[in-house]
């Protein structure tokens, strides 16, 4: 085969080859002409040369013009264009065998033998097959052997930077510095700039690159302008401004724009615009929905606003409206004068605030206007201090509802008393008609008595003339009384559903009849129904999930009402089939899963010690202060290995403690409400500042803990607040350093931190340890009991240990409910099989004998 004779080379690869050598020789012929033509391009953009005289410009433009020339002929000197021949050698050594070479050799011997011109042919296929498969070949554009000192990106980033912050048109500056245009480069000149408001987020206009004749504006802009060279050479003509047609000529001008007009630069290099100032519209704000109570009683009022710039705040104004309301019983009388309610209406954080709706959340439900005719007026402000006001929406104050008719009566004398303290022997008659035969309106003992106090109280405030503060105090406790009214159905229910499997607790143990059993069995299904239901409203009413209630450790029960149905099913199946044993062992566990559920709200709070509060709130601390570290240290894993913590990142978000005390991760359970992954949904912008505030907020609540910790006095307690103070020191170098970008500066100073954190907590653990040995009767409960010095039923010990006589028995229903009480716990523990066989004897005799 001939050189002459088509090669099966794929014709893209030889060309993209030969362009690659190309750039090859260009590059490093004239790496040297294009870095002197950047850097001189980047000067001119930058306007470096109206900086000096024009001597120097001339001076350095001609040094730049022979280094341009300079570096031209030696790049055409170097240059050397590659031809195609070299293009298939530069191909053929990137393949194995150089079969391009074999396909332009010639069968040197064995031409006339014909075996041999068969394998000659059979190689030079083989040949054919590879070359047709060749792959273009990278160029090497690699220079550094050639410009050691990286001259080149130098040049290059400088355009870049000229590209960003300067301007092409002004090289066309130099030519003012013309030999022909002396004067002119020696003379005067000008530079302006137009400063919209902050607010606005536009940026700053540079008036000398604005080559159009119109130049729009914000409303409020700060246009500022510069005159060299001799004065009076540049004068300014304005009419943006109240006082018309204005005329300046000193060397600095600033003026405010307030209003379309013309602006004018008479003199050497003058300009000439029409200003069009955007006016300010004011912001818009109404009601989006109705207003309407929460479950807890809280007003939600939706409302939608929005401004040309963003809203900067609003507030919500609502006036009682007279003529709406019907004055009849203790509305008759004239009200007392009360202030209008202010509220500041709710601002979106994140996110843009030209456009927006939001819920205003309130509660107004302890207010004397809940529940009458009220007129809501939102006003909306911008930052430009223009505020705009809705149309009154007119609508009853939502508040929390009374469904009891009893603690309804209650809130409505409250009303009254509320509204005129004329009212208040009408308040005091009416409720002592309620109180005259309490058996048939009071389930609980506790709300009559309270209720007989608060009435002789108004009685005896109304006989000395009813003051203010005495009218709120007894608004409060009319409140609290319907509130006890209201939820006291709750104990209703759980009252009869204890009852309930007591009775077929007895029935099972005396041998009833099916009849008595299906019977009792009956009364414990609706009993346990009414409970649930009562304690899923009291959960809705408090926010909380009504199909999950919380056990008295904090372990959710996941117990729907089938779950309870097919557990009392089972139970009456057992029955009916005569096996009581295991009856009554499910009718126990049924018992202590019911208890095990939280009866009233916040039961299993406040039963702790302040020690114990205590040494929680330092654990939590310690737990924040600890995922606080592990964001640091991914941080700066991420500034050595960028891309490689991103996975480890997410997969370690969510964890306790995870984003610091201002970013909760447990259901919003932190001491701050950012959302779990909500500073890495930002990415890594603002990562060190925010990690720097969640620092400081950590050392906030560190303070608080220290000034309420207990043990003071002591040695280990002092030992707590040293190791505590200590702590705090390094918190507070950490931050600096976070603000600082010393992330591994940071990470050492918090491992300090929890080391101190620690050492406090074992220190105050000792000395909770040491208070209750000195005073065994700190106890939640078991303390209370032994302060009074009474037995668990309430009888204070006689002579020698004896109980003395029933007189200091518990009265009323609670002796009843803790010897109930008593009872199942020895039942429970009867149950236990796990216990010792002499203590399961005993209890099997006490439960035997009572």
């Amino acid at each position: 085969m001939t050189a002459r004779q088509t090669l099966p080379i794929p014709r893209l690869s030889l060309l993209l080859t030969h362009a690659g050598m190309l750039a090859e020789q260009v590059l490093r012929a004239f790496w040297p002409f294009f870095s002197v033509f950047m850097a001189i391009l980047a000067a001119l953009m930058l306007g470096l040369q109206d900086h000096v005289g024009v001597e120097t410009v001339w001076t350095v433009g001609g040094v730049a013009l022979v280094g341009l020339l300079v570096t031209l002929i030696l790049g055409a000197r170097r240059f050397h264009a590659p031809s195609r021949a070299e293009a298939l050698m530069r191909l053929d050594e990137s393949l194995p065998g150089r079969p391009i070479q074999a396909l332009m050799d010639d069968q040197a011997i064995g031409s006339m033998d014909t075996d041999s011109v068969a394998l000659w042919h059979a190689h030079q296929t083989r040949m054919a097959q590879q070359a047709a498969q060749a792959e273009p070949v990278k160029p090497d554009l690699r220079l550094a052997d050639r410009d050691p000192y990286a001259l080149r990106y130098s040049a290059l980033l400088a355009l870049v930077i000229a590209g960003l912050f300067g301007s092409f048109w002004r090289i066309g500056s130099v030519a003012d510095m013309a030999p022909g245009a002396a004067v002119a480069g020696q003379g005067p000149s000008w530079e302006g700039w137009v400063e919209p408001p902050r607010y606005t987020g536009l940026p700053t206009l540079y008036l000398a690159d604005q080559s159009g004749p119109k130049l729009s504006v914000p409303q409020g802009s700060r246009i500022t302008l510069r005159f060299y060279g001799e004065v009076g050479a540049h004068t300014l003509t304005e009419t943006t401004t109240p006082l018309g047609t204005v005329e300046a000529t000193d060397s600095e001008q600033d003026i405010v724009v307030n209003r379309s007009g013309q602006l004018r630069i008479v003199g050497p290099a003058g300009r000439d615009w029409s200003l069009d100032v955007l006016q300010d519209i004011a912001p818009r704000i109404g009601v989006a929905d109705a207003a309407e109570a929460e479950a807890g009683g809280q007003m939600r009022l939706p409302f939608a606003a929005g401004d040309d710039y963003g809203v900067v705040s609003g507030t919500a104004t609502i006036e009682l409206d007279l003529a709406a309301l019907d004055r009849r019983y203790g509305l008759t009388v004239a009200p007392e004068e009360r202030e209008v309610i202010e509220v500041e209406l709710p601002m979106p954080i994140t996110g843009d605030r030209a456009d927006f709706t939001e819920d205003l959340i309130e509660d107004f439900s302890q207010h004397p206007w809940a529940h009458l005719p009220v007129r809501i007026t939102l006003t909306a402000r911008d930052a430009a201090d223009q505020e705009t006001s809705s149309e009154p929406y007119v609508t009853a104050l939502p508040a929390r509802r009374f469904f009891d008719p009893l603690a309804a009566a209650v809130m409505e004398q409250r009303r009254d008393l509320l509204w005129s303290r004329d009212n208040a022997p009408r308040v005091a008659q009416l409720l002592r008609a309620v109180s005259h035969l309490p058996e048939d309106f009071f389930r609980s003992d506790t709300a009559y008595l309270r209720l007989r106090v608060t009435l002789r109280r108004l009685e005896t405030f109304t006989r000395y003339d009813l003051k203010p503060e005495q009218q709120e105090e007894i608004a409060q406790a009319l409140w609290d009384l319907a509130v006890l009214i209201e939820e006291g159905t709750l104990a209703d229910a759980l009252e009869r559903m204890r009852r309930a499997q007591e009775r077929l607790t007895e029935a099972m143990q005396n041998g009833a009849s099916d009849e008595e059993i299906a019977e009792l069995m009956q009364e414990l299904r609706d009993a346990t129904q009414d409970y649930m239901r009562q304690l899923q409203r009291l959960a809705q009413e408090n926010g909380e999930d009504g199909e999950n209630p919380q056990g008295q450790n904090g372990e959710t029960l996941q117990m729907t009402q089938d779950d309870l149905q097919r557990m009392m099913d089972r139970i009456q199946e057992l029955m009916e089939q005569g096996r009581m044993a295991e009856a009554q062992q499910a009718l126990e566990e049924f018992q202590q899963m019911m208890e095990n559920m939280r009866v009233t709200q916040g039961q299993g709070q406040g039963q702790q010690s302040e020690g114990q509060q205590a040494m929680e709130g330092l654990a939590e601390t310690l737990r924040d202060q600890q995922g606080l570290s592990d964001r640091a240290f991914r941080d700066l894993q991420e500034q050595f290995n960028p891309g490689t913590q991103s996975g480890q990142s997410q997969n370690n978000e969510g964890r306790n403690g995870g984003q610091g005390r201002g970013e909760s991760h447990e259901g919003q359970g932190g001491r701050g409400q950012e959302g779990s992954d909500q500073a890495d949904g930002g990415g890594q912008q603002g990562q060190e500042g925010s990690l720097a505030d969640r620092q400081q907020a950590l050392r906030d609540e560190l303070g608080r803990q220290q000034q309420n910790l207990p043990g003071g006095g002591t040695p280990e307690g002092e030992a707590a607040r040293d190791a505590l103070d200590r702590a705090g020191r390094a918190m507070d170098d950490a931050e600096q350093a976070l603000r600082s970008d010393d992330l591994a500066e940071a990470i050492d100073r918090q491992s300090e931190a929890m080391e101190a954190l620690r050492e406090g907590m074992r220190s105050l653990g000792e000395a909770l340890a040491e208070n209750q040995q000195n005073q065994p009767g700190q106890g939640a409960q078991e303390g209370d009991m032994q302060a009074n010095n009474r037995d668990p039923l309430g009888r204070t010990p006689g002579a020698n240990g004896s109980i003395s006589t029933d007189d200091n028995l518990l009265q009323g229903e609670d002796v009843y409910r803790r010897a109930r009480e008593l009872l199942d716990e020895i039942r429970r523990r009867t149950g236990d099989t796990d216990r010792p066989q002499i203590e399961l004897e005993y209890l099997k005799r006490l439960l035997e004998r009572f």
